[in-house]
């Protein structure tokens, strides 16, 4: 009986991974040559979309996932590889807002305030991957974030046809940087599952234009 049980938690385990793996890779490979490290490579686009995350960390640390995202959108955009600025982030209740946040970093940074748009129902990556294109009418742009995310985003857009390239903010060493990636694993099932169901952003609404 025993034994009977280990072997099906074995299968079990085995086909969990498989499935991990094959998502993984599925979208590794997908988006080879699709994100970009140096910024005199990349190919210009009217429109970057950097995708939100917390400022801070449980406990009140900055969290150096956005601090990256920050000044990889403040790079790209005075080396003159992008005109607009997307932000899209969750905007769930008045005390949490991330695309403020990010906007007033960025007008920090350097840049006007007047090339900054906001998308405050970026709640997942696939609310801002299909309402860039929904609501601010873009089929073609840079995605910013750190390089894992870059290839769930680019991968999610192909398939909702978005002409999409990722520009990567720097990466995060260590355990806090494992644990994310572990997690990315899991994220890319999501993306397969949402694509098979057809999942909607969780709101829409009136079409803005980024000019």
């Amino acid at each position: 009986m025993k034994k009977s049980i280990a072997y099906t938690v074995l299968i079990l385990l085995t086909g969990i991974g498989l499935v991990l793996t094959i998502c993984h890779y599925q979208v590794e490979i997908s988006t080879v040559d699709k994100t970009y490290w140096n910024i005199h490579e990349i190919p210009n686009n009217n429109v970057g979309l950097v995708l939100g995350t917390s400022h801070k960390l449980i406990g009140g640390k900055s969290n150096p996932y956005y601090t990256n995202r920050i000044q990889a959108t403040i790079n790209l955009f005075k080396a003159g590889k992008i005109d607009f600025i997307l932000v899209s982030g969750d905007n769930s209740s008045r005390y949490y807002n991330e695309p403020i946040i990010f906007k007033r970093d960025l007008i920090k940074g350097g840049i006007p305030a007047n090339k900054i748009f906001l998308d405050y129902a970026g709640f997942r990556t696939l609310d801002s991957i299909v309402r860039a294109k929904a609501i601010f009418g873009l089929d073609q742009l840079t995605v910013i974030s750190q390089e894992f995310h870059n290839e769930r985003a680019i991968y999610l857009a192909k398939k909702k046809g978005i002409d999409v390239i990722g520009f990567n903010a720097r990466d995060i060493a260590g355990k806090s940087g494992q644990k994310v990636r572990l997690r990315e694993y899991f994220a890319r099932v999501k993306l397969f599952v949402d694509l098979a169901l057809n999942t909607q952003p969780k709101f829409f609404g009136e079409k803005i234009d980024i000019k």
